[in-house]
C-alpha cells in the first residue's frame, strides 16, 4: 500500500508545471532544526495528497510556506527575510508562515510586508487546506490559532517519500518538559509527547524498503522518549526502541539526532556501541563546558557528568566524531568561564561545534539577568569558538588520511563529483565515473580540505 502511494506522490511531484490537474503549486521553505525539515516533508506530503504540484522555493508559486524558526533572535530575522524574499520573488503569491516564530509571535509575523496568513504549531498539518481555502478566497488573512499541545498527542503521518535519496528522518517525539532559563522551544513546542513504537517502526521499515541507506532519528527532546508512557529502569524505552530498530532487516544506518548529555545513559551507549547499525557520531546539545553556567541555564548535568559520558562514549564507539550544541555570551559569563568551555571543546574534540552567542528571549529567566554580556564580546566569542572548531577538525581529518572506509554518496556537485559522508559523518568528495548517488562506496582518503576529505575510490566497487 505505502509503495502504491509513493508511485502516486512521484507521478504528483513530477507535475511541477502546475497543470490542470493541480490546484497549484507550493513552495516550503524550513529553517532551523531536523524536526522542523521533517515536518516540512509531511506538509508537502499534505499537499501532493491534496493535488498540488510541490516545487522548489527558488521557483515561481501559488503559496509559499515558512516553516520558521525561533531559537534565536537571528532565527527571526532569517524568518522574516525569507518572507520578504519570496514577496520580491513572487509579489503574487500567498504567503503562510508556520513553525516556531509564529506560535509565539504571530501578531509581528502577521506585520511583516507579503504575509498573508500565519499558523501556528497546532495547525501547522492542516496548512494544505487553508491553502487552498486562502487560494479560493475561501479564508480571510489573518492569524490561525490554537495551542502547540493539540498537536502534541497525535502521531506524525507515515511519511512515503521523502526529499533526498539517500538521509530520511523518523520522528519520534514532540515537544519539551524542560524549561531551560534561555529557551522559549518547550512553549513554542508544548509538553513532551511520545509517538507509538509500533508507528516508528512501521515508519523505519518503510525508508530501508523505499532504498534509504540512512535513517536519522529525531526530536525535541530526543532522550526523553517513552518518559510519558511507562517511566522504567534502564533499558528505558528509547533503548528498547532503538534495539527494535537495529533488528530491523535491510542495508541501512541509524544515526541519532541532537541528544541532551543527562539521556547519555550506560544502557544507551552499551546499545549503540555494541551494533553495527548505529552511526559512531553523537551531536550534543551541550551548551557550555563551565558548570555554574549549566547551572544558571537549568541544565540538568555538569560539566564532569560530560567528561565520563563522552569517556565512556569514546571507548565503546571507536572512531567517534561529537558535534555539539554551543551557547556563548550567555548573561553573567565571564572569561574564566568561557574559558571553560574553549577547554570542553578541545578535550571532547568536538569536531563539529554548533555555536551561538546568547540571544535573550522574551519572558524568559535568564533576559531578566541584569549582567547580560555585551554583544561585542559574544561575537568575539563565538568566533573564538568557531575557528577551535575548525582547527579540531583539521587535526581529525589528518588522522584520516590513507585509511580505508565506506562512503555513503549523498549528491552530485559537478560532472562525476560526488559529496558523502563517513559513518561518522565526516564530509568526503569522491570523483567516480558513473552516477552513484544513495550508494554506498569504499574509498581511500588521500587527502583533506578545509571542509572535507577527499576520497579514492578503491576497485571493489559498491558496498
Amino acid at each position: 500500500m505505502l509503495h502504491q502511494q509513493y508511485r502516486r506522490q512521484q507521478k504528483r511531484s513530477a507535475r511541477s508545471d502546475g497543470g490542470p490537474d493541480s490546484i497549484g503549486r507550493v513552495a516550503i521553505a524550513t529553517l532551523g532544526c531536523k524536526v522542523n525539515n521533517h515536518e516540512s516533508n509531511a506538509i508537502a506530503q499534505g499537499f501532493r495528497d491534496a493535488n498540488w504540484s510541490v516545487v522548489n522555493a527558488s521557483e515561481v508559486a501559488d503559496v509559499y510556506v515558512i516553516n520558521s524558526c525561533t531559537v534565536t533572535a537571528e532565527a527571526d530575522r532569517q524568518s522574516r527575510q525569507q518572507v520578504r524574499r519570496l514577496a520580491r520573488h513572487n509579489p503574487r503569491a500567498k504567503i503562510v508562515i508556520t513553525g516556531c516564530y509564529a506560535e509565539m509571535q504571530p501578531e509581528t509575523c502577521g506585520e511583516v510586508s507579503g504575509v498573508d496568513l500565519v499558523v501556528g504549531n497546532a495547525n501547522k498539518f492542516n496548512i494544505p487546506d487553508l491553502a487552498t481555502q486562502l487560494l479560493e478566497g475561501r479564508v480571510s488573512t489573518g492569524n490561525v490559532a490554537g495551542r502547540p499541545e493539540k498537536i502534541m498527542g497525535r502521531p506524525m503521518p507515515l511519511l512515503y517519500g521523502y526529499e533526498t535519496r539517500t538521509r530520511a528522518s523518523v520522528q519520534i517525539q514532540q515537544g519539551c518538559d524542560q524549561a531551560c532559563t534561555f529557551c522559549v522551544i518547550h512553549t513554542a513546542r508544548g509538553l513532551s509527547r511520545s509517538f507509538p513504537q509500533g508507528d516508528i517502526v512501521k515508519q523505519v521499515r518503510h525508508w530501508v524498503a523505499s532504498g534509504y541507506k540512512e535513517v536519522v532519528i529525531c526530536g525535541v527532546d530526543l532522550g526523553d522518549y517513552g518518559t510519558d508512557l511507562s517511566p522504567q529502569p534502564a533499558p528505558g524505552p528509547l533503548e528498547q526502541l532503538l534495539a527494535e530498530l537495529a533488528a530491523v532487516e535491510g542495508d541501512f544506518r541509524i544515526r541519532l539526532s541532537s541528544i541532551d548529555p543527562i539521556h547519555l545513559s550506560d544502557a544507551l551507549l552499551e546499545l549503540v556501541g555494541q551494533s553495527d547499525r548505529f552511526c559512531p557520531y553523537l551531536h550534543l546539545s551541550l551548551q557550555s563546558g563551565n558548570t555554574m553556567i549549566l547551572k544558571r541555564m537549568k541544565r540538568r548535568y555538569t560539566s564532569e557528568w560530560v567528561d565520563e559520558r563522552v569517556a565512556i562514549a569514546r571507548r565503546l564507539m571507536p572512531g567517534l566524531v561529537l558535534g555539539a550544541d554551543v551557547m556563548v555570551g550567555f548573561p553573567t559569563e565571564t572569561e574564566e568561564q568561557f574559558a571553560d568551555t574553549l577547554q570542553a571543546i578541545e578535550s571532547l574534540e568536538i569536531c563539529y561545534p554548533h555555536v551561538f552567542p546568547y540571544s535573550a528571549r522574551g519572558g524568559t529567566p535568564a533576559a531578566r539577568i541584569p549582567r547580560q554580556v555585551d554583544p561585542t564580546t559574544r561575537k568575539r566569542r563565538g568566533a573564538s569558538a568557531r575557528a577551535l572548531g575548525q582547527k579540531i577538525r583539521e587535526r581529525v581529518f589528518a588522522r584520516h588520511m590513507g585509511s580505508v572506509a565506506s562512503v555513503l554518496v549523498e549528491r552530485s556537485v559537478g560532472p562525476n563529483r560526488y559529496n558523502g559522508r563517513l559513518t561518522n559523518y565526516l564530509p568526503v568528495r569522491v570523483e567516480v565515473g558513473e552516477r552513484m548517488v544513495g550508494q554506498r562506496l569504499p574509498v581511500r582518503i588521500v587527502g583533506a580540505k578545509p571542509d572535507y576529505l577527499m576520497g579514492e575510490p578503491l576497485d571493489a566497487g559498491i558496498l
